[in-house]
């Protein structure tokens, strides 16, 4: 018999609330994190907006020492995973520290460490390059100094699917709890490139949306839609095996009972046609979940507004649920946050446990022109309260890689 897998602990930084209370408030309220960068001079980039974070300082949270040996992607998921072990009361518990996981997803790891490193060696040659680059920089550095900084001595694993990966590692991090391999694991996802290289390289792209106004820059669903708009930010759950939770009388938020995976093999960043990928994504994560199409109550979309991922995913939704589709709402957190890439799936999972447990899905903010192919239930501009039992969360990623769960509010 397959374990049960819960949620006991949530945190979050984020464009819109540097904590979970903060960003599902202002979720709920359909805040817009999109505003012009602050952090560098956008003079020569075609793109001007990003969703950075607001009111954010690493000293608040980190001694001087820690604030210069840790790359931000790492300041920032070590801060969300504080909040959610401190939220699971793990801080008070007497737990088997051999059985405390880590499984963390993430785009690009530490990229400002490796601009500025780079940045020190083409002006300053080889001696120049500090020797905490490596350390820094690498992408699984975060699980570690998450382990580290809570005493997580079981599993440690990075899961690098692009935008999919803080899906995929809750995912993962399910399937090993499912199996008994651990007792809780720390997972979500982490990410920190809003810089002028990667600004360029989704501009280039043609990937990132052009749009001079914030509040219609991240569009999903929308007509007028023409790319995405990057974020930063962390997610991060406790997921608990249900017996250990209850033996130590843990707060339960809800329970992972889905997961699917799947990928295109069709192309490195265009979505394969009609969305196949994402629909067998989607259909696994059911299909593991023990549940039919008719059960989900709400979706909470990649959406990521561009126009190919949009309708991509529309197709893919209609195809899994033919005409129940039209009965399910839908809603985009990007709409608010940006496209936060690695990180994009824990923050949305976060609002989907939140969703569950207050019967409550946030819209779909800055919808004003129908998309004839885009024609289902979006939650346009304004939140909704309804009565909710499963939630599918979708993310995809570049390479084709897609991810899936299902996640079910919590009775026992």
């Amino acid at each position: 018999m397959k374990k049960r897998v819960v949620i006991t602990g949530l945190g979050a930084l984020t464009p819109i609330g540097n904590n979970v209370a903060d960003f599902w408030k202002n979720a709920k309220e359909g805040l817009c994190g999109i505003d012009y960068i602050k952090s560098f001079d956008t003079e020569n980039s075609k793109a001007k907006v990003a969703a950075e974070l607001k009111n954010f300082d690493a000293k608040d949270f980190f001694d001087r020492k820690e604030v210069r040996r840790l790359d931000r992607f790492s300041h920032l998921g070590i801060i969300a995973a504080k909040e959610a072990y401190h939220d699971a009361g793990l801080n008070n518990a007497e737990i088997d520290r051999e059985r405390l996981g880590v499984v963390i997803g993430t785009g690009v790891g530490g990229i400002l460490t490796t601009i500025e490193e780079t940045t020190k060696l083409m002006n300053g040659g080889m001696n120049m390059v500090s020797p905490l680059f490596v350390p820094k920089s690498i992408p699984n550095i975060l699980a570690g100094n998450i382990s580290i900084a809570l005493n997580a001595k079981g599993m440690s694993n990075t899961i690098i699917t692009a935008c999919a990966a803080g899906t995929s590692a809750i995912g993962e991090a399910f399937r090993i709890l499912q199996y008994g391999d651990a007792d809780i694991i720390i997972s979500g996802g982490s990410e920190a490139c809003i810089t002028p290289l990667m600004l360029a390289g989704f501009t280039n792209l043609n990937a990132l949306s052009l749009t001079n106004e914030p509040k219609r820059a991240s569009i999903p669903f929308d007509n007028e839609r023409d790319g995405f708009v990057m974020g930063e930010g962390a997610g991060i759950l406790i997921l608990e095996e249900l017996t250990h939770a209850l033996k130590r009388n843990a707060k339960i938020y809800g329970e992972v009972v889905g997961y699917g995976s799947s990928c295109d093999a069709y192309h490195l960043i265009s979505p394969a046609p009609k969305g196949e990928g994402g629909a067998r994504a989607m259909k696994l994560a059911m299909k593991n979940a023990r549940i039919s199409p008719e059960d989900i109550s709400y979706i909470n979309a990649h959406g990521t507004s561009t126009p190919s991922n949009d309708q991509s995913e529309t197709e893919a939704i209609k195809a899994i649920f033919k005409e129940h589709a039209y009965k399910i709402p839908i809603s985009s957190t990007k709409s608010m946050i940006g496209h936060l890439l690695g990180a994009s799936g824990g923050v949305e999972a976060i609002a989907c446990v939140k969703s569950l447990e207050e019967n409550y899905i946030h819209p779909t903010i800055g919808y004003k022109v129908k998309d004839e192919k885009c024609d289902l239930d979006y939650t346009i501009n304004v939140g909704r309260r309804i009565d909710l039992n499963y939630i599918l969360s979708n993310s995809f990623g570049f390479g084709g890689h897609n991810a899936s769960i299902v996640l079910k509010k919590w009775a026992c």
